[in-house]
């Protein structure tokens, strides 16, 4: 099982698509029968030998630091790795603490996911001046270090990406270039931004295309250079399609394979739903990891969609609070729907290319649930 585990509900930036929405957003709350509890403890507020207990129920148990910003509470990051063995440990951060943490725990992480948004003029729009140059001579300073895991570019994706344009640019840089992308279209996490915002005229004259691009660049990369790139909402998709695998619950694996654990110890399906009482799951205290009650989207429009068993239900949490409107949201499911066909159309181009031995179907594999999303 993978377990978030959320160490600060703190972060040290205000990005627009987090903080400055969170503003535009102040007088919009949630439904009625959606109560949450905005006094969580800012950082750990348990005993981490109740953590240990806990993950030692499970074998296979894998944990990721997640805020806020993780690295403002070293204290505590390091006193769980110095306590805890799991199978893995991943850490998703912003990047601009990284050179303050010891390599001897860089090192230990499997998995880096760092928010990098794209080149530096896009980077430092979404997430303020002069982040881009820290966070890149940070992710320079732990490789020289060491560290030799997987380094995963973790973007969020709104009106002003192009996307083609800045995963290329993610891939091919020669400030520093990174081998595996992921991102996330920020949409359907707000309630007053959607009548505020051109997603539509974007998603239908940018994004699409775009991703279309991309999935036509990969598979030409395939042939031109027998590398199977880790874009991980390509990957993931095509992976499912050539091993005809049918996904019933989320592609995050929110809910059933993967859990965030709170600053007070309560357990989630979403880190992005601490608070929501309603929804806790259990507590560490008195829950076993391999026994918690698993969760899927099972309404409309999900529930009679024809691309479910591929999507599985894109998102838990707007799912459950719906902060935009059916129709609206049906806007965020094109695309999602769009990125499936490309991907579709495609894979005859890959079983040939695997015939012919330029990649192999193994080139395929990945770590799933690792942070990276599959359904952007």
């Amino acid at each position: 099982m993978f377990f978030h585990v959320i160490l600060a509900t703190d972060c040290n930036l205000q990005c627009r698509y987090c903080f400055g929405e969170s503003l535009d957003d102040f007088d919009e709350d949630f439904s009625d029968d959606l109560e949450v509890d905005y006094s969580l403890p800012r950082s750990l507020a348990y005993d981490v030998d109740s953590l240990k207990n806990f993950c030692s129920k499970d074998p296979d148990c894998v944990l990721t630091f997640y805020g806020g910003e993780p690295l403002l509470q070293m204290k505590s990051l390091r006193q769980i790795m110095d306590t805890i063995e799991p199978k893995l440990y991943m850490l998703q951060t912003n990047g601009l603490l990284l050179d303050k943490l010891d390599s001897k725990y860089v090192n230990r992480f499997h998995t880096i996911l760092v928010s990098v948004d794209g080149e530096e003029t896009l980077t430092d729009y979404y997430r303020g001046k002069d982040t881009f140059r820290k966070v890149f001579e940070n992710l320079k300073f732990i490789k020289q270090n060491g560290f030799n895991g997987e380094l995963i570019a973790r973007a969020t994706v709104m009106e002003q990406t192009d996307i083609y344009k800045q995963v290329r640019w993610l891939l091919e840089n020669s400030e520093f270039p990174f081998t595996s992308v992921h991102w996330q279209l920020n949409a359907g996490f707000w309630g007053n931004d959607y009548h505020r915002r051109n997603f539509v005229e974007w998603s239908e004259s940018n994004y699409i295309s775009g991703v279309r691009a991309l999935v036509k660049f990969w598979v030409d990369t395939m042939e031109q250079r027998g590398t199977v790139l880790k874009l991980y909402p390509i990957l993931g998709i095509a992976y499912s399609m050539l091993h005809d695998e049918a996904v019933n619950f989320l592609r995050c694996g929110g809910g059933w394979v993967n859990y965030a654990i709170q600053t007070d110890g309560y357990i989630l399906a979403c880190p992005t739903m601490w608070g929501m009482t309603k929804h806790y799951l259990g507590h560490i205290a008195d829950s076993h990891p391999l026994k918690l009650e698993k969760v899927f989207v099972n309404q409309l429009p999900c529930s009679d969609c024809e691309f479910l068993n591929m999507c599985g239900g894109r998102c838990y949490y707007a799912n459950v609070t719906q902060r935009w409107s059916v129709d609206d949201y049906k806007k965020v499911c094109n695309t999602v729907k769009a990125l499936i066909d490309d991907v579709s159309v495609e894979i005859p181009r890959i079983k040939q290319l695997i015939v012919q031995g330029k990649i192999c179907l193994s080139d395929f594999d990945f770590v799933k649930y690792n942070g990276a999303e599959i359904i952007p």
